[in-house]
């Protein structure tokens, strides 16, 4: 099976991963999509950031009633924080009947080339790449193993969300229901 890693924070997972994930999973050749929910992000501070257990859930809950999309804790039991090509040679050894691929945003393509080891990334796995405002161009966009993939430019963001919830607005729409009534009822990020 192909299957996609989308891998993130999720911190709360919202609108903009799912339509994303669901657009890969219905117009690419990805047979599946796994949102990779880490526990640590290298490039990110994780002074806000819930527990893993609970961002795992909150994603669980969110893609339930869609069997094209799974969510995978692989990265809780690796050292922190984890580093894209450790968890894929991971997924690798763990399910050698799958081959992977990774879903990325346009902007990342810009600091691809600081992530450890990015040159086997894209040898071994290749990248499926979709739109994100305000991005620049890269030389990896014309790479043979670099798939561009139309999808919707969305740019809403976690951290909008979470501001949105520190200063009592609604969140309604931009996450789905049950993801909006596990964070009411358990008060995350107050």
């Amino acid at each position: 099976m192909k299957i996609g890693l989308f891998f993130g924070s999720f911190n709360p997972i919202h609108v903009g991963h799912l339509i994303i994930a669901n657009t890969m999973a219905t117009t690419t050749d990805l047979e599946q999509v796994w949102f990779v929910v880490s526990p640590q992000n290298p490039f990110k501070k994780t002074k806000s950031l819930l527990h893993e257990f609970d961002r795992l859930d909150m994603v669980e809950r969110a893609i339930a009633d869609n069997s094209r999309l799974k969510a995978t804790n692989i990265e809780f039991s690796m050292p922190k924080p984890s580093y894209t090509i450790d968890t894929l040679t991971r997924l690798g050894e763990k399910y050698p009947q799958h081959s992977f691929r990774l879903i990325m945003g346009e902007d990342n393509l810009e600091q691809f080339a600081n992530w450890k080891n990015y040159d086997k990334v894209l040898e071994y796995y290749g990248l499926y790449v979709y739109p994100r405002p305000k991005s620049k161009e890269s030389p990896f966009k014309t790479h043979p193993n670099v798939q561009l993939v139309e999808a919707p430019l969305l740019d809403i963001s976690a951290t909008f969300i979470r501001e949105s919830i520190r200063a009592n607005r609604s969140i309604r729409y931009m996450v789905p229901d049950v993801v909006e009534e596990m964070i009411e009822r358990k008060k995350f990020y107050l």
